[in-house]
This record gives C-alpha cells, sequence and structure tokens, in this order.
C-alpha cells in the first residue's frame, strides 16, 4: 500500500508539470522539450511504481517467488534511475543554467501580449515576475530588447514587473509611464523592481532544498525498504517438498 501511495505521489507530480500554466514551471515545459520528456518519465515511473506496488502485495500475500523477485528488480532500477538523474543534473548544472537563460531570454525579446499563440507561455511568465518581484532573468535592461518597447523608445514598460500596486492589477501586457520622457526612455526611468528573477528563482531553491533533499531521500529510503523486504520475504518463501508426497 506504501508503495502504491508513493507511485500516486510521483504520479501526481508528473501530472503537475504537464497541466501547470502559472508558475515558472509552466515557463519551462512549454519552453523546453526534456523537462516535458522528463514529466512524461515522471508520470511513467509513477505508475509502474503503483503497479509494483500491487504485484509485491501480491506476491507477499501468496508467496510467489516470481512476483517478489519483479518487484525487487523493478524498485533497483527505479532506484538506480533516480540516482543517475541526481548525478546528470548536478554535474550539468551549469549547462542548464545556460540553457535556461537563453529560454527566458528570448522569451523576453519576443514578448508581444497580442500573440494568443503565446499567451500561456507569456502569461506564467508574467505570473512569474509578479510572485518573485523581479524583472528580466538578470534585470530590468533585457527587456530594453523588446521589439514592441524600442518602436515606443521604450516609454512603455511591463505591467508585472512594476513595483505599483496600480500596475499589477492588470498584471500582463504593457504599462505606459506616467511622466513624459524627451527622446528615448531607459530602463532606468521605469517604476519596475530592480532584481532580476534568476536571483529570486536561486533563493527560493536555497529555501527550499532541504524539503526538496528530504523528499527525495525518503523516497530513496522506502525503495531500499521495499528492495530488502522482498529479498528477505522471497528467501524464508520455501519450495514444496514434493519428493514428500505419497504416491497413489
Amino acid at each position: 500500500l506504501l508503495f502504491q501511495i508513493l507511485g500516486a505521489v510521483i504520479l501526481g507530480f508528473g501530472i503537475w508539470i504537464l497541466a501547470d500554466k502559472t508558475s515558472f514551471i509552466a515557463v519551462l515545459q512549454m519552453s523546453s522539450p526534456s523537462l516535458k520528456t522528463g514529466a512524461c518519465i515522471l508520470i511513467g515511473v509513477g505508475a509502474l511504481t503503483m503497479l509494483m506496488g500491487f504485484l509485491g502485495c501480491l506476491g507477499a500475500v501468496n508467496e510467489i517467488r516470481c512476483l517478489l523477485g519483479l518487484y525487487f528488480t523493478c524498485l533497483m532500477l527505479i532506484l538506480l534511475a533516480q540516482i543517475a538523474a541526481g548525478l546528470v543534473i548536478y554535474f550539468q548544472k551549469e549547462t542548464l543554467k545556460v540553457e535556461l537563460s537563453d529560454i527566458v531570454v528570448d522569451l523576453i525579446e519576443d514578448y508581444d501580449p497580442s500573440d494568443e499563440d503565446k499567451r500561456n507561455l507569456q502569461d506564467a511568465w508574467d505570473y512569474v515576475q509578479t510572485q518573485i518581484a523581479c524583472c528580466g532573468w538578470t534585470g530590468a535592461k533585457e527587456w530594453e530588447n523588446n521589439e514592441i518597447l524600442r518602436n515606443k523608445s521604450n516609454t512603455e514598460y511591463p505591467c508585472s514587473c512594476s513595483n505599483r500596486s496600480k500596475d499589477l492589477v492588470e498584471g500582463r501586457g504593457f504599462c505606459v509611464l506616467d511622466d513624459p520622457v524627451n527622446g528615448t526612455a531607459t530602463y532606468a526611468d521605469w517604476p519596475v523592481h530592480e532584481q532580476g528573477c534568476m536571483d529570486g528563482v536561486e533563493q527560493w531553491l536555497k529555501d527550499n532544498l532541504g524539503i526538496i533533499l528530504g523528499v527525495c531521500t525518503g523516497v530513496a529510503v522506502i525503495e531500499l525498504l521495499g528492495m530488502i523486504l522482498s529479498i528477505s520475504l522471497c528467501k524464508n518463501i520455501h519450495s514444496e517438498d514434493y519428493t514428500k508426497v505419497p504416491k497413489s
């Protein structure tokens, strides 16, 4: 039962990644095929874990070595896959950081409130900037490269970056500077947050690192216990000695 619950949690997490449309996860999964693939893998692992939990219970109740052996093998493969994924993320973190930066910068440069095809992606990024109270990836200056703002001499700015509550009511698109600017305005003239979202995301990860590691460790421990229990049960199941059965 415990492994079926664990499988349901993993399955639900994968579905959440694919379904989420209002957070930084949405920006990633709509921009990066690798995250979509990862979410599908999570869904598959969750479903497999639930199935293995059922087979493990069935094998233990009915003392079927084959099912217990299959249960042990699948748990071992899942655990090894999790360890491999963790190592890849750790050793490729700088590459992933660069890839993530490119995704966000391209999103900012192509941001267009009238583009309905990218509405969900852009709304997700607006949500991130509003919730983290940040602007751009490394700072508001990146928004100067947006084609729409350049054409308007930067006399407008992204509403979701604003540090004024009245602009956040709109929450998306561009707001107009209240004070007229002679010539061309710059991001320094905008009433926006100075912090880039990269710092906010990194701080969120640092603040929640203990929880993330705790959950991952808990899952690994449960899987190890399941492996130990299944192999112990498998050893304690004795084959019937049919040589002692009286012959008719």
